[in-house]
């Protein structure tokens, strides 16, 4: 076994993915959920937390069939092709629309493509690297994920809020922002599109969409037969959904409460900045100490964040201190729940296995969204509508406990 400290060019050009993509999720996180509000008169907690859900459910029926047919030779990359041009198209014409509905019809075309390239690119990591390297080369995308999408994203927060200086409106500078974002995911994908290569893949097969039913039950039937698999994967989708959640509801969230825009960004930049280092200091306790436990933590702090906005989130002040809370443990919950899932299954069927890791993580982003839009519905109060999300981790950790243990725990 050799643990390199220094990547090589294919998994460089599978991080640098990661950066891409990432400054679609900022803008996603941070100003589209405020574009969307000038757009309309109703709730934008309600209305963002439903069209996340639609996008969720979409990506999530979607994936079964086509991660499984991703499997065979050279289908892996026609497919992140075909998702990363949907979602890139897709940023770009953010901008054209002037009401409400078409825009999040837009919206949701852009994220579909941009929730399915996540699913090859997860995939694309055991092509990218060796298996002694997988903690390490998982944690530093999301690291550098977090880091240099800051550079489109404080581009056009320059733009949106400076542009005036150079004669440049505001509702121009978003829409110019749109495409700012969707150029460097474009071009962030280019060298994994170029340098990683499907290294393992199922044999071509007569009566190819058949069998690629029948896998699908076998790996069902397999996922529950492995307790401590099983257990993992749905303690995974109780806390990533409300992972999930917290970072597409944020924004929107504490423009319900009246927190002024600039400053709803500007902490959503320290969340970046804190999850740079966070990630992989992650990485490095989860070598001393085991992932799972790691994993755990995570998991309680997650629980008390939520516990912390919905009784004492009123202000902008207390909202920076959320959005640093949320930095120190994003990263790394993401980065080693991968991880620590390949730990898990049979490395001869990785690929598979990883669709159904990203399949549960798809459907599990429903759940969270439909929680908080229904909770505020009820009572009145986004406040209730984020306490709804607790139940997720609470779960999700007791699943980690009930987990059986072993040496690799």
């Amino acid at each position: 076994m050799t643990i390199r400290n220094r990547m090589n060019k294919r998994e460089w050009s599978w991080v640098l993915y990661d950066v891409g993509n990432s400054a679609f999720w900022m803008l996603a996180s941070a100003v589209i959920p405020i574009y969307y509000a000038g757009l309309s008169a109703g709730s934008v907690v309600v209305a963002w937390g439903l069209t996340e859900t639609v996008v969720s459910l979409i990506v999530a029926l979607l994936m079964p069939f086509l991660g499984s047919l991703a499997d065979y030779r050279k289908n892996k990359k026609r497919f992140f092709i075909g998702a990363v041009a949907t979602g890139v198209v897709g940023c770009a014409a953010l901008g054209i629309p002037t009401a409400a509905l078409p825009f999040l019809i837009i919206y949701v075309v852009a994220a579909v493509g941009l929730n399915s390239s996540m699913v090859f690119y997860d995939a694309f990591l055991v092509d990218a690297t060796e298996t002694e390297n997988f903690d390490s080369v998982s944690s530093k995308g999301y690291a550098w994920g977090y880091i240099g999408s800051l550079i489109p994203f404080l581009t056009c927060i320059a733009l949106i809020f400076g542009g005036k200086i150079i004669g440049v409106e505001s509702a121009l500078a978003i829409k110019l922002s749109f495409l700012i974002t969707a150029i460097w995911w474009l071009a962030f994908a280019i060298p994994l599109i170029k340098n990683v290569h499907q290294t393992h893949f199922k044999p071509a097969e007569a009566h190819t969409i058949r069998k690629t039913f029948v896998g699908l039950g076998k790996t069902v039937k397999d996922i529950i037969a492995n307790k401590k698999l099983l257990f993992f994967l749905l303690a995974f989708f109780c806390y990533i959904d409300g992972v999930h959640t917290i970072i597409k509801m944020a924004t929107s969230f504490g423009t319900e409460l009246g927190i002024d825009s600039t400053q709803l960004v500007l902490a959503l930049v320290a969340t970046q900045v804190v999850a740079f280092p966070s990630a992989l200091l992650f990485g490095k306790l989860a070598r001393r100490i085991g992932a799972r436990v790691m994993l755990t933590v995570a998991v309680i702090a997650y629980a008390l964040i939520t516990l912390y906005a919905a009784f004492f989130l009123k202000t902008a002040t207390e909202f920076w201190i959320l959005a640093i809370a949320v930095g120190l443990f994003q990263g790394g919950v993401q980065a080693l729940s991968r991880s620590y899932f390949g730990k898990l299954i049979p490395l001869k069927h990785a690929n598979e296995y990883y669709g159904f890791y990203d399949i549960f993580g798809k459907y599990a982003a429903i759940l969270g969204t439909l929680l908080m839009s229904a909770f505020t519905v009820l009572t009145g109060s986004a406040n209730w509508g984020i306490l709804s999300i607790t139940l997720l981790f609470v779960l999700g950790l007791a699943f980690l406990l009930l987990m059986p243990k072993s040496k690799e725990s």
